[in-house]
């Protein structure tokens, strides 16, 4: 047997229903927009951390790269440093060897002085005992050296140089011929003459005129007139000194060697 429902029982049955189905399709499409909406906000999110994490790993392998540079540079500046240690090292050695080098300068300078004029007053005595030739110009040279030892702005390398020039210009004078204008007394009477110097082995003169000539004694310590057959040679003498002419064997008078003692 059908029961019987009344329609207005259905009615609202029916629209029951239909608030139930409405409110619960209302409160799933909430569910839903707030579902919809949290994702977008994850999504938001996600993208703000993974710019951060962009931005992060940009300045991590800008860093690295900083690092590496700096790394770079530091094994340099060791390199460096060392290479500065080994030659400060070496420029103290050189810094001792230098101030040695003067402390032994200074020593050496308190030696060299008073052989330096010990070596001057031995030229004074050689120029005097030698034959007298250009007496003036050695006398006046070795005045020079005296003055010279008094000087103080004048280095002590200098003083010896000067001290040793004077020697060699002494030994060059027993290498050498020379002919040289001068004034002479003879016979009383001061005559211009001609010198030749032949060496150290013999000083001779003659006058313009070729009438005197004479010859330096060692023995006796003055001059000693020489004849007339020595008049051309000594002309041809002068010649040659003075490269006028050709060097030619000449026969002129030559005192004897001294025996050795």
């Amino acid at each position: 047997m059908r029961k019987f429902i009344p329609p207005l029982l259905v009615r609202h049955s029916v629209f029951l229903l239909s608030a139930s189905f409405l409110l619960s399709t209302n409160s799933m499409a909430a569910s839903l927009d707030k579902a919809v909406g949290e994702n977008t906000s994850a999504n938001v999110s996600a993208q703000q951390s993974q710019k951060k994490v962009d931005a992060l790993s940009h300045q991590t392998d800008k860093l690295f790269n900083e690092y590496k540079v700096v790394s770079k540079e530091i094994d340099g500046l060791q390199v460096y440093n060392t290479q500065l240690e080994k030659q400060i090292a070496n420029q103290l050695k050189e810094m001792q060897s230098i101030n040695h080098s003067i402390d032994q300068v200074t020593v050496i300078e308190r030696q060299i002085i008073p052989l330096m004029l010990s070596m001057i007053e031995g030229l004074k005595q050689f120029v005097v005992l030698d034959v007298p030739f250009l007496q003036d110009e050695r006398q006046e040279r070795i005045s020079n050296l005296d003055y010279l030892m008094e000087r103080s702005d004048v280095s002590v390398a200098e003083k010896f140089r000067k001290v040793l020039e004077a020697y060699q210009i002494e030994n060059e004078y027993g290498r050498t011929i020379e002919a040289y204008r001068g004034t002479l007394d003879i016979n009383g009477s001061q005559r211009e003459v001609d010198f030749l110097r032949i060496g150290r082995i013999s000083l001779m003169y003659q006058t313009d005129d070729s009438q005197l000539s004479g010859i330096w004694n060692k023995n006796s310590q003055q001059w000693d007139p020489l004849s007339n057959q020595y008049r051309s040679a000594i002309r041809d003498g002068l010649r040659i000194a003075r490269k006028e002419v050709a060097p030619n064997l000449l026969k002129l008078p030559i005192p004897a060697a001294e025996a050795v003692q």
